[in-house]
């Protein structure tokens, strides 16, 4: 018989139950169960200082790798939740498992997966142990909310305008707490007061960044301020004074307000919480009525009256959905070029005269003038028409353009069989989410023998489905030809048949940019001459 034996702690510490006690009780078990057994039958794998929110451990991934080469008979761990806290993790696991024919063994639970009300009961418990990491995060997020409350600066990087600086406080008991609060730095609190000022006054994003860059006004990094950038600024609650105008501002739009209208103070600013969502990938900005508003130990920097004027001139200019557009249908180059005077990009704009005609200008040009930027602005269609060129008598020496258009045919045909692996994805969701619900639903009442009898039936079929779901997506995953190393996707390409020259004229303005980005590193204008640089091999 051979074993994996799993440990994991979220904290590295020693006491407790430890990785090394952990895989001193599992390794009490296997030799008190399997007599025969030796310490070369075990394979030990330790990972300590991992959540098990998730699988990304790099000792686990190791684990995973070895069992996919069938090393293993048995993977003992000394608790479930030491493999995860995932029901969907642990779901996909056992799958996996089932299908190599090896067996889990959580020693302190007694579960085995080898057998069909091991596997139930073990499916039980991985639904609660989820659910109590579910639970412990919501506790830390309300006592962080309570925190907040108390006015203190949770941490984090500090806003414009602000340094955080450590205070301690004397409790009841005699002992001394230490926390933060925000302190002004006059130098950028100046800055902040003049962007309020300036948007007011030209109720424009675009035309107070192009009055801080006339006027040398830089970010913390030394970069000018960009529009998204003075936008956020504009938003942050944290410069608003808790005064009645800001009250009334957050009580009308439902948030959450942690004091009352009579306590409104103008010494002091505002602090906002639950402004994102870090459930969600790359944390979006919430509703309004989902924040919670509190009164901070800082000075405010505009009054209530100014920051929700400036929230309305905000929402008034926001553009419409689906007005703007990531890239133009007319340009190649657009955001490619470089300018050489001050390093920002160039971007393609239409002549107010001739909308069929188009420059690229340099970014700071466009947003500051020429006072920022005096590099004169190049003829779009000539510079389009110089690059490419270039570009075709590079692709008529080149060799290696008919082996690119070989790999170019193989993914879009690879892409045209992409429907069945989707098919086979929905139907494996579909059978673990009745699966699921089936172990709640039994976790959740008590049931009957006979009830529970069918439940384990049912499971058991749904299981011989799953794995038999999982082996197909392997196959095709299998006999799949590998795309390679390409810098573009399948559906941005053509279809190229014979010598790409050929269809040059054919090619759509996306097509065309793909091959571009693909052998050009670099293009650059100074105003007289426009340099181009290319891959080399």
């Amino acid at each position: 018989m051979r074993f994996a034996v799993y440990s994991r702690k979220s904290i590295c510490t020693g006491k407790g139950e430890s990785v090394e006690n952990q895989i001193e009780m599992c390794r009490q078990y296997i030799f008190s169960k399997y007599k025969s057994s030796t310490n070369a039958d075990l394979t030990i794998y330790e990972d300590e200082g991992f959540s098990g929110k998730n699988i990304d451990r790099p000792r686990f991934q190791q684990m995973l790798r070895d069992i996919k080469q069938q090393k293993f008979d048995f993977i003992v761990c000394y608790r479930l939740d030491r493999i995860s806290r995932s029901v969907s993790d642990f779901s996909a696991l056992v799958e996996e498992l089932n299908h190599l024919g090896i067996s889990l063994i959580c020693i302190k639970e007694e579960f085995d997966t080898s057998k069909p009300m091991g596997k139930a009961m073990m499916y039980i418990a991985s639904v609660f142990a989820q659910l109590e990491r579910e639970t412990l995060a919501e506790r830390v997020r309300d006592n962080m909310l309570m925190l907040a409350r108390s006015g203190r600066w949770l941490g984090g990087t500090t806003p414009t305008g602000f340094t955080s600086e450590k205070i301690s406080d004397v409790m009841i008991d005699g002992k001394t707490k230490t926390s933060c609060k925000l302190q002004w730095n006059p130098d950028e609190i100046r800055i902040v007061k003049l962007m309020f000022n300036k948007f007011l006054e030209l109720r424009s994003l675009s035309g107070v960044g192009k009055y801080l860059m006339k006027q040398g006004i830089h970010s913390r990094t030394g970069n000018d301020y960009s529009l998204l950038g003075i936008k956020d600024i504009l938003q942050n609650p944290v410069y608003c004074a808790a005064d009645q105008d800001a009250w009334e501002y957050f009580a009308s739009r439902g948030s959450e307000l942690c004091f009352k209208k009579e306590e409104c103070s103008k010494k002091h600013g505002l602090l906002s919480y639950n402004k994102r969502d870090y459930k969600k990938k790359r944390a979006p900005r919430q509703p309004i009525e989902h924040w919670i508003i509190a009164i901070g130990r800082h000075k405010g920097v505009v009054t209530g009256k100014q920051w929700a004027a400036a929230q309305c001139l905000l929402e008034r200019n926001k553009p419409k959905s689906g007005a703007v557009k990531a890239h133009n249908d007319y340009s190649l180059l657009s955001g490619m070029i470089r300018c050489a005077k001050c390093g920002s990009r160039m971007f393609a704009k239409t002549r107010s005269n001739n909308h069929r005609l188009y420059d690229y200008i340099c970014q700071r040009k466009l947003r500051g003038g020429t006072v920022i930027c005096s590099c004169p602005n190049l003829n779009g269609l000539q510079a389009d028409e110089a690059v490419c060129l270039r570009l075709l008598h590079i692709m008529h020496e080149s060799p290696r353009i008919i082996p690119l258009l070989e790999q170019l045919k193989m993914d879009l045909h690879k892409q045209s069989q992409k429907s069945l692996p989707d098919e086979i994805d929905i139907q494996i969701a579909k059978c673990s989410r009745e699966m699921n619900n089936l172990i709640l639903t039994l976790s959740q009442s008590h049931a009957s023998d006979a009830f529970v009898q069918h439940v384990n039936c049912r499971i058991t079929e749904l299981d011989a489905e799953l794995s038999r779901l999982s082996a197909e997506k392997r196959r095709l995953k299998k006999t799949a030809r590998p795309t390679g190393t390409l810098k573009f996707r399948p559906d941005e390409t053509i279809y190229a048949l014979g010598d790409l020259i050929e269809y040059w004229d054919k090619l759509t303005i996306s097509e065309r940019r793909t091959l571009l980005q693909l052998y050009i590193q670099g293009i650059e204008w100074d105003g007289a001459t426009l340099r181009i640089w290319i891959y080399k091999g």
